[in-house]
């Protein structure tokens, strides 16, 4: 089997589409399948991760030549404002869009049941869900880089923090209001600020935020910030999935989430502390140690099924299911 793998946009695009596209890639090449990173209308598959124009031609000329067509739902009009600058007016078109494109293939891999829901709202094409995942080796060792990063940061333990891009839609305002009413703990927002691309309201935030709440940018290592922080903190509003979330749990962070529906998979005071706002209390609780420690077990052992290793079959029966 020979795959065209793409990814429109390849060289601007960050963030957890990238993370995942990448996971897709590895476990291709773990699965010893043949895959290019070109749309190709010769290949046996072609799988499409973010449908923009040049994506939307290649679906609609596979159509005619009976190359079966495999989209990556990553892009939703829901998820889509409130991220960077002008998100939010393009999130209003965007829906008709995504109902077009969508229904240009022939099965949509959705990265979670709650992002499946929303799909099954666009188009009737087959969906399925298949977990970004994790990339556990890409965290191995983050433990010995405690100290360093510790220091790097002038953070004291136990420190509240989280990964990815600062945009509003993930709970920026929530981040540093919460950082403001707990002065006695130190947070850490570890991700791209990319200052160009946020409006007024979101670059307001940032630089309103109070002394004990920190916005590193982008590390080369993100080790690093799994093993600077000890409670990851995920107040967002619209997510798909979430990767830092997963790899938060296999490093055996105990989180604390917005209590969305994309998160209902997760059992609060099981595997995570759920809120609807009030984060200062569960942050508080989680002052103690050994709660700490018992959660953080729980969401260890419970992101162990998110391993590519333990996702790798599930992509491969995606291809088989539909070729030809």
């Amino acid at each position: 089997m020979r795959v065209s793998h793409y990814l429109e946009f390849e060289d601007a695009v960050s963030g957890g589409i990238r993370e995942s596209v990448r996971h897709q890639r590895r476990m291709l090449s773990e699965l010893d399948i043949e895959y290019s990173t070109e749309p190709e209308l010769w290949a046996d598959v072609l799988h499409l991760n973010l449908m923009g124009p040049r994506s939307a031609y290649y679906a609609k000329r596979a159509r005619d030549r009976d190359v079966p067509v495999v989209i990556h739902t990553h892009v939703t009009a829901e998820d889509f404002g409130d991220s960077f600058r002008f998100t939010n007016l393009l999130a209003r078109p965007l829906r008709p869009y995504l109902e077009r494109v969508y229904a240009l293939g022939d099965l949509l891999i959705c990265p979670s049941e709650y992002n499946r829901g929303l799909i099954e709202g666009y188009t009737d094409v087959e969906t399925r869900v298949v977990t970004n995942g994790v990339d556990t080796a890409k965290l191995e060792g983050h433990e010995s880089l405690r100290e360093e990063y510790l220091k790097r940061y002038d953070l004291s333990p136990p420190v509240v923090f989280i990964v990815g891009h600062v945009i509003k839609r993930k709970g920026l305002e929530s981040f540093v209001e919460t950082a403001r009413g707990m002065p006695e703990l130190d947070f850490a927002w570890f991700g791209p600020l990319d200052r160009s691309l946020k409006g007024r309201s979101t670059r307001r935030l940032i630089d309103s935020a109070p002394a004990n709440c920190i916005f590193p940018g982008f590390i080369d290592d993100i080790r690093g910030a799994y093993a600077a922080g000890d409670i990851f903190f995920f107040p967002t509003h619209e997510e798909n999935e979430g990767i830092a979330l997963l790899e938060a749990m296999v490093t055996g962070t105990p989180v604390v989430v917005r209590d969305i529906e994309t998160f209902d998979w997760l059992e609060d005071g099981t595997d995570c502390l759920k809120t609807d706002g009030n984060f200062r209390t569960a942050l508080d609780r989680l002052k103690d140690d050994r709660l700490r420690e018992r959660l953080g077990a729980n969401a260890g052992a419970r992101g162990q099924a998110y391993a590519l290793s333990n996702v790798a079959e599930e992509l491969e029966a995606c291809y088989a299911g539909v070729s030809r």
